[in-house]
């Protein structure tokens, strides 16, 4: 059985229960060794396979996978943060299915949430932005075009920008042309939840000289919006005295 695991966003014990127990009982893992903290690999037996898919080719993990198999061992493929986002799963599950060998997937905290934990932000405040808008710029691997980031800013939703710490400059011109303004607010997350996690509060115009003066140069995502600033927002009609709701009758009118 092969076993997708989500390592989550950098802290070690922001791995689920579920992750845990399958690293504990593995016999081969498989992780990715430039993303995951090492810190993970605590958990596994002393008897347990260790490889790091960083050095690997797919080929060579769909081997170590296929062999592990054959000799009736349980593999942990594990992933950095959620692997549905940029992990690269599908390739290896395509693979697994024609080979008819069994495999499942376990989330993980994608470093989404932890930067959102860092800046102790909600991605969707009421009349603010209700919508998230996760994406990347186009490098050595591209983007569709109808993916532009032009056309995502021109929907003034929250953006949270993967992969893209080197292309900076380009990003900022790239979103002011899609319609933000220059002074829309934006963060720059380093390592999110890792011990050594920085988090700097800018505008789109500022990004690439934010990220400049503080030697940011990877492993940071961007978040572009005004809930980044977290004012003006309207109150959540959920805990409203005056909004019923199958639990709760209301007390009063709303607003008042």
């Amino acid at each position: 059985m092969i076993h997708f695991v989500g390592a989550g966003s950098g802290a070690a014990d922001l791995i689920t229960v579920r992750g845990m127990r399958l690293l504990e009982k593995a016999d081969i893992i498989i992780y990715a060794g430039s993303l995951v903290n090492p810190r993970l690999l605590d958990y596994a037996g002393e008897s347990c396979e260790i490889y790091n898919s960083a050095k690997m080719t797919l080929e060579q993990v769909l081997e170590v996978m296929t062999e592990g198999e054959k000799s009736g061992k349980t593999t942990v493929r594990l992933h950095t943060g959620d692997p549905s986002l940029y992990g690269a799963i599908r390739e290896q599950m395509d693979v697994l299915d024609e080979k008819g060998i069994s495999y499942d997937y376990c989330p993980g905290v994608s470093s989404f949430c932890g930067a959102a934990s860092a800046l102790n932000l909600e991605y969707t405040l009421p009349e603010i932005s209700q919508s998230v808008i996760i994406t990347r710029m186009a490098g050595r691997t591209p983007v569709p075009e109808r993916e532009s980031i032009e056309s995502f800013a021109a929907h003034h939703a929250t953006m949270v920008i993967f992969l893209s710490t080197g292309m900076l400059e380009e990003l900022s011109q790239r979103l002011i042309a899609g319609g933000y303004c220059e002074d829309t607010p934006a963060a720059i997350v380093y390592k999110a939840t890792w011990e050594d996690e920085k988090k700097f509060i800018c505008t789109v115009g500022t990004l690439a000289q934010t990220a400049r003066e503080n030697q940011i140069t990877k492993t940071a995502l961007m978040i572009i919006g005004d809930v980044v600033k977290c004012t003006g927002y309207e109150r959540s009609r959920l805990y409203d005295p005056g909004f019923s709701t199958e639990f709760r009758k209301a007390e009063r009118k709303s607003g008042h």
